[in-house]
Formats: C-alpha cells, structure tokens, sequence
C-alpha cells in the first residue's frame, strides 16, 4: 500500500500542492483525475522523488519511501522517454538490466510483455518507426519490465486506439490482481469508471473526492430518479407497448423534471416522498392501458461526479 499524507509543494510563490493526503491500496488500480494544472503530475513525481515534496510523507505499508523503494516502482511518465533510434526489444532489455535483472531473465520480461502488449511482431523495429499508439505500448513496457512493486503510470492510455485500450486494462488488471498498488492518471474518465477500484480528484492542488468507486456514486447520487412509461395495446394482431407523455410529472409538488422524451422522464425530488408520489400516479395511471416499464434512482457518472466537485 502506497499513503500520500499532508504533502505540500509551492514553486516560488505558488502552491501547487495543498495538503494532499490518499491511499493507494494493494492490489487495487486507484484512478487519479483532475483538470489540466491540478496537480497530478506534480504528486507523482513526488512518490517517484524526481520531485521532493516541502512537506509530508509517502509511505509503503507504514514505513518512509526509501530511494530502493522507489527504483522499484514502475513509473510511466506523460512525456514518452526511450531512445527512438534503439530497437524496442534491444531498450527493454538494457531497462531491465539497469534494475538489476540478469540479461536472461531481462530478455525472458521482455519477451512476456511485448507478446502481452501487442508488440510481439515489432520488438527489432526501431522506436521511431512504431506508430505513437505502439510507442505508448512500449513506453507502458519499460514502466513494467523490472517487475515493479507498485505502478505510478501518467495518463498510459493517451493516443491508444479502443483495442489497444482494452490490452493495456487487461494487463494493468492482471498486476493490480498480483497484489500491486496501481495509481494512473488519466483525462478518459469513461476508462477510469470502467478500470478503477478507487477514484481520487484533485483540484487546484487539494483532494477535492476519494474513495471506492460505489461510495463517491452513493455520496454523490443526491435524489435523482427516471420514470419510463408505455401503453399496453392489445388487439387480435399483436400486443406491443408505445410510449405515452409524462409530461405531468412536472407539475408534481417536490419535482424538478431535468430531461423529458415522451414517456421517459428525469426528474430531481426534494425528498423521498416527493420521488414515491411520482411512482404512485405513474402506477394509477391514465388509463388501464398505462404500465411502469421502469423506475429507478439514477447513479451518476464519473463525468458527473467530477464536474460536481469542482465546481
């Protein structure tokens, strides 16, 4: 387990990190979002030590990041960093070795994760010649190939088509399933709400949100709910189901309806009852004819989420 606790960090006269404090547990991938400048970058390079923190810690189950400690994170930084003119296989294995991996065991690594990535068919290409989503694959390689304690991984999923997007999950869920802290950072919220175990979000340099994925969508979820109703039709050809207007809901007493489509209708309740009341005249109904198809308290999105808390 990696613990970020009170870290701050100004450059001249501005903070850029404000008591930043989150865990990343083992064996769990912990998602780390935030706008351009919120400090991301920032704080993973102060797990890393490129950066040294003005205060604070970052621990490793309990006890203060030793140099050793941190050599063995695998780190991906945002900007790529291996040698265009070197062959991909030739660079992992030099990686490999510069960790302390024997020239064997490096090249077996190597091997095992170019096969895993996709990038089996191009380890003697040169660097340069890999399109950019190929040379993400193999920059996520070299955070990999010394067998790593923990991964601190900025933005990996950046400039990957949607196939290379679901190798890459696959393989950073196999190493969170070995017992690893996996922290990344990412711009995708979509992928983050699909990978995650863990969600933290930064903003101007503060933990504006942390926690499992559940507990922020059960915090955040507030009193929001959809209705779908249809009219039953019955006649000696087929039965079927058409929409009808619910339009009615918006003049239900604690409703503020926020999307309208026939039958299909959104609406915030200022309380419980409010929301039951809604349900009540949906089941009585127009008519006979009239059916619930649906009725539901809505989970926000990450999307949704993050626009809320920092605001």
């Amino acid at each position: 387990m990696l613990e970020l606790r009170g870290i701050t960090r100004s450059f001249g006269e501005r903070r850029v990190l404000d008591d930043v404090s989150f865990t990343v547990a083992s064996g769990r991938m912990t998602g780390f979002v935030g706008g351009n400048g919120a400090g991301k970058t920032t704080t993973m390079r102060i797990i890393l030590g490129v950066l040294a923190a003005d205060g604070g810690e970052v621990t490793r189950d309990g006890s203060p990041l030793s140099p050793r400690d941190r050599a063995r994170i695998g780190y991906m930084p945002e900007e790529r960093g291996l040698y265009p003119k070197m062959k991909v296989a030739e660079q992992l294995v030099y990686l490999g070795r510069l960790h302390g991996l024997s020239a064997s065991d490096a090249k077996a690594e190597v091997g095992t994760l170019l096969e895993r990535l996709g990038l089996g068919e191009r380890a003697n290409d040169l660097l340069e010649s890999l399109s950019l989503g190929n040379q993400q694959r193999a920059q996520i390689a070299a955070a990999l190939v010394h067998r790593p304690i923990a991964l601190v991984l900025d933005e990996p999923f950046s400039g990957l088509d949607p196939l290379a997007v679901e190798v890459v999950m696959g393989v950073l869920r196999d190493y969170a399933a070995q017992g690893l802290p996996v922290l990344f950072s990412s711009h995708q919220l979509d992928i983050v709400e699909r990978l995650c175990d863990d969600i933290v979000v930064i903003g101007g340099g503060r933990i504006l949100a942390a926690g499992s994925r559940e507990s922020l969508r059960r915090e955040h979820s507030g009193l929001s709910y959809e209705l779908e109703l249809a009219t039953t039709v019955e006649n000696t050809n087929e039965n079927r189901t058409d929409p009808v207007d619910a339009g009615w809901a918006r003049d239900m007493p604690g409703i503020t309806v926020t999307e309208l489509n026939g039958g299909r209708v959104r609406f915030d309740a200022e309380s419980e009852a409010a929301a039951q009341a809604v349900l009540a005249r949906a089941v009585q109904g127009e008519s006979r004819s009239t059916v619930v198809q649906r009725f539901a308290r809505v989970t926000p999105t990450l999307a949704e989420i993050f626009r809320e808390v920092v605001q």
